[in-house]
């Protein structure tokens, strides 16, 4: 063990493992009528696509899927697992001791938090404030840090001496989502387009992983996410 702590504000989101393209896509939408879609040119398979987005046929966008490496703050892999259709396999701080790694905002980040739940606005905060909050949140993570030393060094099990760190300790998971459920969760992990056809304000490292995500599903089927885009990026 180490008693360096050291501090974040970015995440990881590595593609671990990828199925399935647009065409696999087509393919299961036609297994009704036992047509496979091989004979449409790029233009019809778009075209497709976007008429199973359009009409909300979802079933067919979740035989793609993606698994994905993703390095985040505590408190944001217990957001994901929010998200039902979330397979999350997580380092356990139970099995394994935990690295000194916290999270601490870059300066600038948002800070302040004004208005009702579900209007919530967000704004820089002042120079005290972010000292306050950078003070806080160092001191924190330290004492936290070393109680969580001392404790393993007495005999503690790793599985108690780890309820003193906060949520703002780093973990590490592999998360596979398919396609329909990535839409799902972009439609409320992010924000700032105006065609939306819904209105998001996620906490800012969770959309951090959310875009991270979308990189790779826009790689991976270009036609489903430019009809993702198209119909106001709401999961079918």
């Amino acid at each position: 063990m180490t008693d360096a702590v050291t501090y974040r504000s970015d995440v990881t989101v590595r593609l671990d493992d990828w199925m399935g393209d647009d065409a696999k896509v087509i393919r299961m939408a036609k297994a009704s009528i036992k047509r496979t879609g091989g004979d449409m040119d790029s233009a019809a398979r778009e075209g497709f696509i976007n008429f199973l987005a359009r009409e909300r046929h979802g079933v067919p966008f979740e035989h793609a899927y993606g698994t994905f490496y993703i390095e985040a703050p505590l408190r944001v892999l217990r957001q994901m697992a929010k998200h039902r259709h979330t397979s999350i396999s997580e380092w356990s701080g139970r099995y394994s001791v935990l690295e000194p790694v916290f999270f601490l905002a870059d300066r600038d980040r948002h800070l302040v938090q004004a208005g009702k739940p579900g209007a919530y606005r967000f704004q820089p905060g002042s120079a005290d404030q972010w000292l306050t909050y950078v003070w806080q949140t160092t001191a924190a993570s330290e004492y936290a840090w070393r109680s969580y030393q001392a404790m393993l060094n007495a005999g503690i099990a790793r599985e108690l001496a780890r309820d003193v760190l906060g949520v703002g300790i780093y973990t590490s998971a592999y998360v596979t989502l398919n396609a329909r459920a990535m839409m799902h969760f972009l439609s409320l992990r992010t924000s700032g387009r105006d065609y939306a056809t819904l209105t998001s304000h996620p906490q800012a490292e969770i959309e951090l992983v959310a875009d991270g995500i979308e990189a790779h599903l826009a790689a991976k089927l270009p036609a489903v996410h430019a009809a993702f885009e198209k119909y106001g990026r709401v999961a079918p």
